[in-house]
This record gives C-alpha cells, sequence and structure tokens, in this order.
C-alpha cells in the first residue's frame, strides 16, 4: 500500500506564499504519475497541477503562472510551490498519485482515475485571507 503524507498548508494574507510537500511512502517513486488537487467547502475536487514520470508538468489554467509543481526522485517528494495567492486559491490540497504500472506514466488532472487507479494523502489545509 503506497501511503502519501503531506505538509506544507497553513494560513497567509493576500499575496503570500506556501510550499506544500507530499512524501511517498513506497518505491519506485519513480514511476509514479503525480498531481495536487483541491476542494473548497460545497465545491468539487478539481486539479491544480500533474507531473508525469518525466518530469514533465501540466497547470490549471486558474495557476496562471502563480505555481510551480516539481519532483525530487531520490527523496520521494513532491512539491507545490504557491505564489500570490488569493481568498480563491483557500482549499484543502491533496497529493495523489497513481502508476500504469510501466516505465512511463503520463500526467493527468481527473480525480476519478486516481480514485480507480491511485491513491491519495489525506490532505492539507490552505487558508488565504483577504
Amino acid at each position: 500500500q503506497v501511503q502519501l503524507v503531506e505538509s506544507g498548508g497553513g494560513s497567509v494574507q493576500a499575496g503570500g506564499s506556501l510550499t506544500l510537500s507530499c512524501v511517498v511512502s513506497r518505491p519506485p517513486y519513480s514511476r509514479l504519475s503525480m498531481a495536487w488537487f483541491r476542494q473548497a467547502p460545497g465545491k468539487e475536487r478539481e486539479g491544480v497541477a500533474c507531473i508525469d514520470t518525466d518530469g514533465r508538468s501540466t497547470d490549471a489554467d486558474f495557476t496562471k503562472g502563480r505555481f510551480a509543481i516539481s519532483r525530487d526522485n531520490a527523496k520521494n517528494t513532491l512539491n507545490l510551490q504557491m505564489n500570490s495567492l488569493k481568498p480563491e486559491d483557500t482549499a484543502t490540497y491533496y497529493c495523489a498519485a497513481y502508476s500504469r504500472g510501466t516505465f512511463y506514466t503520463p500526467c493527468l488532472m481527473v480525480a476519478s482515475t486516481f480514485s480507480q487507479l491511485g491513491y491519495w494523502g489525506q490532505g492539507t489545509q490552505v487558508t488565504v485571507s483577504s
């Protein structure tokens, strides 16, 4: 069983920055496609950014260059650098992983794929005040 543990959430004022981290418990981490999702109260879970097993990433349009996803395969870690935070970024942020069982797994931001094939972290709260 793969376990994902997020950290780095907190409360910041608008315009501030936070870095979220996710540590994956089991190798081979390099064969996992990773993603960050978020869910605000009363809203559906939405993809924030994803990164494939080759290190190529895709960001959701609403991040508009404010967020950056990265992975460190040597440390089994996924990061999300968030800058210029807005109140509408307030949500619980989740780390997710899935694999096709091959050397390459593409980047996806479809929550159902991760629910069917992969794993989720417990979430970390991000609160941005105006």
